[in-house]
């Protein structure tokens, strides 16, 4: 290295100017990979592309299932209040409202059809009734759906599907003759034109009055209840597996409410999102949905304010011969055979506060045991999983307490707040899997002295390492955990990601959920299953179409071009340190590859045949990166998948050309150096000779 030094002096005063030449480089080192086939990892699974859900507006309820009315069975009286009691926080939900005054319509308890009360609409000369609006029709689309009506002898109750403001702008089914008794009556409309805001009318007219009992409005081509835009979507991720019925809503759910006739399911308050749960997709929907997706099923029992006897008899409702009362009861339901059904979660974030049944963990690994051991009399095949949670996601959580923390954070291993290492300890015999959940704070990090996250103000570079920091974060716990028990090391008990989610701008959560997944690959080992927040999340739908979002794009992405055996990716460039504490928002050793700015990760196919490189620049600038290959040798064809955002905020729309989309090519020859696109995601396929 060759020095020039200046001085310079001026007006009696010195200046030093100090230059220094580097004359063995013109440029600086290019960030180097080296992908070694040599050193793999376990297979990636198929579940690792899997799924959440939960009975939630807007996964079930105005999203994947098909029913266009709110409140179809008149869980709320109908008048002209603006205040529902009690509240309701559900997102597209419409009200019934009145055609006539309040003195129109009582809600009858003693007459009621599902629930606690029905509407009784009076009748005179004049049209009465009620309405329903919010609804988008497209002209020439048929609906279909019934109405369930009993009515004083004479009356006369019209239905009609109003796409507009004229006259002429309806369609109308007139039903003239009705009885006393509840009957069902079948609906068939055709919308005349497109409108955002459609109505559905009830109004009779006569003497006496009537009640409506059920009423339902889907697409005539739904499947089995579900919408055919969104379903055609979601099979394109063949996601492996989904998880039922939730998250926090788990621990107030009675799944003894979700089976049988649809119309008789009374709806019921679910107090942990302060909703209502109608109850229209139970077990044997959610079971009709998986087919229909060629997916595996994985059902959560409620372990909050549930017990284990339900669980067991949930069990046996679902897997156990027809000779047995629940599959008996299961068989009379419509479907003798078992639904055979193998994997099953505890309880939800039972160490939460928020959590209904939440209690302490000492009490919570007697609860566990009791409910694997009720579960597991009633089919031995099954597969637990335990409602976990490492010092990381409870050290990240405890910001959602009420209550005083009992320490300060981070906590300690083996404390009460280590609430997985507690499981392992009390309850290894009891399940197969231990849970884990990923929701990181996307734009602050935790600052030790005030004991509380703050802003950040962190880069998008660093935004998109919270989430594999945190998956990091869950191995390190678990390398913690084999040391302090090393007798579970034969238990091969691995971790369920079973919730996990991304933040952010649009492509900053494509981002995230790509170096996400490159975090799980290299943990292939210690995660058996990992479920994304939320299956919905793939899918960019409004109230008639459906695409896939920036996220379904990534996971179609990874699925169908990653392969299947991780192998050792080395490279010249640490992973740079982001803000946060150890041990609650980030890990001793930053996630990612040796390859900063970019994230690397690489896979050989089952069948050894090939090699995929995933190649992630979480920059807004063009990045290159040179790729070397030791253990095999690549054939001279390179074909590429990318997807290249145009900006942050760009992201897919329904009825919109997407934007965002996997765009592929092929190279002839194996480049030294590859570029790597801003925001962008790419995999790269080389054949292996």
């Amino acid at each position: 290295m060759k020095r020039k030094i200046t001085y310079c002096i001026k007006a009696g005063k010195a200046i030093c100017f100090l230059l220094l030449l580097c004359n063995f480089h013109s440029k600086a080192q290019n960030v180097t990979a080296t992908i070694n086939t040599g050193k793999t990892n376990d297979p990636i699974q198929p579940y690792f592309y899997g799924m959440f859900t939960e009975l939630l507006s807007n996964m079930y309820e105005k999203g994947m299932w098909s029913e266009m009315l709110s409140d179809r069975k008149f869980f709320y009286p109908v008048n002209s209040s603006e205040r529902l009691v009690p509240q309701n926080t559900k997102r597209n939900f419409n009200r019934w409202r009145l055609i006539g005054g309040d003195e129109v319509v009582t809600m009858d308890t003693k007459k009621a059809y599902v629930g606690k009360h029905s509407p009784e609409v009076k009748l005179t000369s004049s049209p009465q009734g009620i309405q329903q609006t919010g609804m988008a029709f497209r002209k020439g689309k048929k609906y279909t759906g019934y109405i369930i009506l009993a009515a004083s002898p004479g009356a006369k109750v019209k239905v009609s599907l109003v796409w507009g403001t004229n006259a002429g702008d309806r369609q109308t089914i007139s039903l003239n003759t009705l009885t006393a008794n509840y009957v069902k009556y079948p609906l068939t409309f055709t919308a005349g034109g497109d409108v955002e805001a459609g109505k559905l009318e009830i109004t009779g007219t006569g003497k006496g009055s009537f009640h409506i009992g059920v009423v339902s409005l889907m697409p005539a081509d739904n499947v089995k209840g579900f919408r055919k835009d969104i379903v055609d979507v979601l099979k394109q991720l063949h996601s492996g597996i989904y998880r039922w019925p939730g998250g926090n809503m788990t621990a107030d759910y009675d799944w003894r409410d979700g089976i049988g006739d649809r119309d008789k399911r009374a709806p019921r308050y679910e107090y942990a999102w302060k909703t209502v749960e109608y109850n229209d997709v139970g077990l044997s929907e959610f079971m009709d949905l998986t087919k229909l997706l060629g997916i595996d099923p994985y059902i959560c029992v409620n372990a909050g304010l549930g017990d284990a006897y339900s669980a067991a008899q949930e069990v046996q409702y679902c897997n156990g011969a027809v000779t047995t009362p629940m599959g008996k009861l299961r068989a009379a339901y419509g479907h003798p055979a078992p639904y055979k059904i193998n994997l099953w979660g505890i309880g939800n974030e039972m160490y939460g506060e928020w959590q209904i049944g939440h209690m302490s963990i000492e009490h919570y690994s007697i609860k566990h045991n009791m409910f694997a051991e009720a579960m597991r009399a009633q089919d031995p095949t099954i597969k637990l999983v335990a409602s976990g949670a490492t010092l990381f996601e409870t050290n990240t959580t405890a910001r959602h307490h009420r209550k005083p923390l009992p320490a300060k954070i981070p906590y300690a291993y083996g404390s009460p707040e280590d609430w997985s290492g507690n499981l392992l300890k009390n309850s290894s015999d009891y399940f197969d899997y231990l849970a884990e959940h990923v929701y990181p704070v996307f734009t602050q990090a935790f600052n030790v002295d005030s004991q509380a996250f703050v802003n950040s103000n962190d880069p998008l570079i660093d935004r998109v390492r919270r989430v594999p920091n945190r998956i990091k974060g869950m191995a390190e716990a678990w390398d913690v955990y084999l040391k302090r028990m090393p007798e579970i090391k034969d238990k091969h008990i691995k971790f369920a990601l079973d919730e996990w989610a991304v933040g952010g701008q649009p492509a900053e959560r494509m981002l995230g959920a790509a170096e996400g997944l490159n975090e799980i690959f290299r943990h292939s080992d210690i995660i058996y299953m990992c479920n994304f927040t939320a299956a919905t999340a793939n899918v960019a739908f409004n109230q008639t179409d459906a695409t896939l979002s920036n996220i379904g794009e990534l996971f179609k992405l990874y699925h169908d071009h990653f392969g299947t055996i991780p192998v050792q990716v080395t490279g010249n460039s640490p992973q740079h340190e982001v803000k946060g504490t150890v041990g609650v928002d980030k890990p001793a050793v930053s996630s990612g590859s040796d390859t900063y700015p970019l994230d690397v990760v690489a896979a050989l196919s089952a069948d050894k045949k090939k090699l995929t490189v995933a190649i992630v620049n979480p920059t807004e600038t063009d990045k290159q990166i040179d790729l070397n290959f030791t253990g095999m040798q690549l054939g001279n064809t390179v074909s590429y998948w990318s997807i290249i955002p145009p900006n942050t905020a760009a992201q897919n729309r329904a009825g919109q050309a997407p934007v965002v989309t996997v765009t592929p090519g092929q190279i002839t020859g194996v480049p030294k150096s590859f570029k790597a696109a801003p925001l962008s995601v790419s995999i790269y396929e080389f054949m292996v000779n």
